[in-house]
């Protein structure tokens, strides 16, 4: 973490303390270029370890001739507080160098090398020098180049490591991330860009009345991975090699590349088998357990996220009803507003006193003084917004099978309901997946009060959501005659989709989540589905101190 920490402070926190950590080529190449190294057996030097089998400390008596090759060494130092694994060290008897290997090419600079490699590197010979070694220079070998350079441990550079080194542990000590770089050239080549959001968290955190500042958009607009959706009952999902494949009996349904797999999604009565459980909580890609309807169950992921910090302060601020009562009336102003907008987009003649009175909703919700009140609001709003939601509905099949009279759920007893119904638990796994990448319980929420087995922070961020993804997926399902009436069946009074119409209707959704659209604050264009990761950064930010109010998300 050294490195990371001369190369930037907040990198290092985010690493060390909060336990963060993403992939990017240049981690994946450098990998690949250490393979040999890690491949060799390990050793361990430590000046406190005294472990059966550890190479030895060198001592008086060693052989002065004797040569030293050793690769992927473990090596320690009590007096620095330092561990640190050397890729190889080299020499002859107790005078011994460090070899550190770097994937890219040499760059051509004063001194060799750029300031965090030559000060790991230092690190590196200051514990070997604990461990009773000889060592006055180290070597960095650029794989990219095949050039090797040598580096002197001159007092200026030790003097510079172990400044660096105090640093590091006060800022740990401390508890308080490092604030982002500003305009710096080496973000956007940073795997953590789109987790640490340099750009966007140094803008929320000014005072921004007056300014027009340029967002960068350093964060690719859409993940490359997709969900997995397997809903075909008695199937089997079973790990070849990299695949994903998914079975009925012998019959091969259809494969996936785990590489390419963002999030497996399970309906109704689908079996999976212990090495896909396995492989996806080793590389962090969730399970989702949901009924034939659709109703949400769980899910399975791999060991809670690092970041406790974070944590800590939701449950504080959780704790808070002042805290609560503020977020909870962005979630809810929100959530109005979209409303509003969907309204107006895809009414044919949306009254304009209803426009007005849930403007007016908006407005109270910003006021309201418990959330208690607020919960009356939003109940008022939302039934101002479905008395009108059937003049959103288009029914090209003419059949009145789309007629909409209002909500109704638990069973769904219309087909529009039942579509609302699945569209808002797919966004409820949506949400509930995000915050446990981003560190945070989505069972414990600010607004939604806690119920066992609720995640109620998810219920919490996807109220502002609802409009745009969820109901907005209704509609364009409908409307295009992507679900037909009888896509439906009914039993008992209650109506749910088949399995080809919810295809269908999984499609239309996706479609939606992949759909990039302009965010309100930060003027790029990016996809609902990266736009609810930074929601969720966000709102962990305004947790954590770093930004003074979380950034509600409302479309024109």
């Amino acid at each position: 973490m050294l490195n990371e920490f001369a190369y930037c402070p907040r990198l290092a926190y985010l690493e060390w303390v909060q336990g963060e950590w993403a992939e990017s080529a240049d981690t994946v190449e450098g990998r690949f270029h250490h393979r040999r190294v890690d491949e060799a057996p390990k050793r361990t030097v430590g000046t406190g370890s005294g472990e059966a089998g550890a190479c030895p400390r060198a001592s008086a008596d060693a052989v002065e001739d004797a040569e030293i090759h050793q690769r992927s060494v473990w090596v320690s130092s009590d007096r620095l507080g330092l561990t640190a694994k050397i890729d190889l060290i080299e020499g002859v008897g107790r005078a011994v160098a460090p070899v550190d290997y770097k994937r890219g090419k040499r760059p051509h600079v004063d001194k060799g090398a750029w300031e965090p490699e030559r000060v790991q590197l230092c690190a590196q010979g200051l514990i070997l020098r604990d461990n009773g070694y000889d060592c006055d220079g180290g070597v960095l070998y650029f794989v990219g180049s095949r050039e090797r350079v040598a580096i002197a441990f001159d007092q200026e550079l030790i003097e510079r490591t172990l400044v660096l080194i105090g640093r590091m542990r006060q800022v740990a000590q401390d508890g308080a991330i490092p604030p982002p770089l500003e305009d710096s050239p080496k973000c956007p080549r940073c795997s953590l860009v789109n987790i640490c959001l340099p750009d966007e968290v140094g803008w929320l955190r000014t005072d921004r009345e007056g300014t027009s500042k340029e967002i960068r958009k350093l964060l690719p607009p859409r993940d490359d991975a997709l969900p997995l959706y397997v809903q075909h009952p008695g199937a089997r999902v079973t790990k070849d090699g990299e695949c994903l494949k998914v079975f009925d009996r012998d019959t091969l349904l259809g494969e996936a590349r785990i590489v390419e797999t963002s999030h497996v999604v399970l309906f109704g009565a689908v079996q999976v088998s212990a090495q896909v459980v396995q492989e996806m909580c080793k590389r962090g890609i969730p399970i989702s357990y949901l009924s034939s309807g659709g109703w949400f169950y769980g899910l399975t992921a791999g060991m809670a996220h690092k970041n406790v910090e974070l944590r800590r302060c939701q449950y504080a601020a959780a704790a808070d009803d002042t805290t609560c009562l503020t977020l909870a009336r962005r979630f809810v102003q929100a959530k109005i507003a979209n409303c509003r907008t969907i309204l107006r987009r895809n009414h044919a003649a949306a009254p304009d006193t209803v426009l007005q009175d849930l403007k007016n909703d908006g407005q109270h919700a910003g006021q309201a003084q418990s959330c208690e009140e607020l919960l009356g609001i939003e109940g008022t709003a939302a039934r101002r917004y479905f008395a009108e939601f059937s003049g959103m509905l288009k029914d090209p099949q003419g059949d009145l099978a789309f007629d909409f009279e209002g909500r109704n759920r638990r069973p769904p007893r219309d087909p529009v309901n039942a579509l609302l119904s699945l569209a808002y638990a797919m966004l409820v796994r949506e949400w509930t997946a995000t915050l446990l990448a981003v560190g945070l319980d989505p069972f414990l929420g600010f607004y939604h009060q806690p119920r066992y087995g609720r995640p109620a922070l998810a219920l919490d961020l996807m109220e502002e959501f609802r409009p745009l993804v969820a109901d907005s997926v209704v509609l364009t399902a409908i409307n295009n005659g992507e679900v037909r009436a009888s896509d439906f069946i009914g039993r008992m009074g209650a109506v749910a989709l088949t399995p080809e119409g919810r295809r269908r209707f999984i499609e239309t959704y996706e479609r939606r989540m992949s759909q990039e659209i302009t965010h309100p604050v930060f003027g790029y264009q990016i996809s609902y589905r990266r736009v609810l990761e930074i929601q969720a950064r966000l709102l962990g930010r305004h947790l954590l101190g770093e930004i003074p109010e979380y950034p509600s998300f409302t479309t024109r």
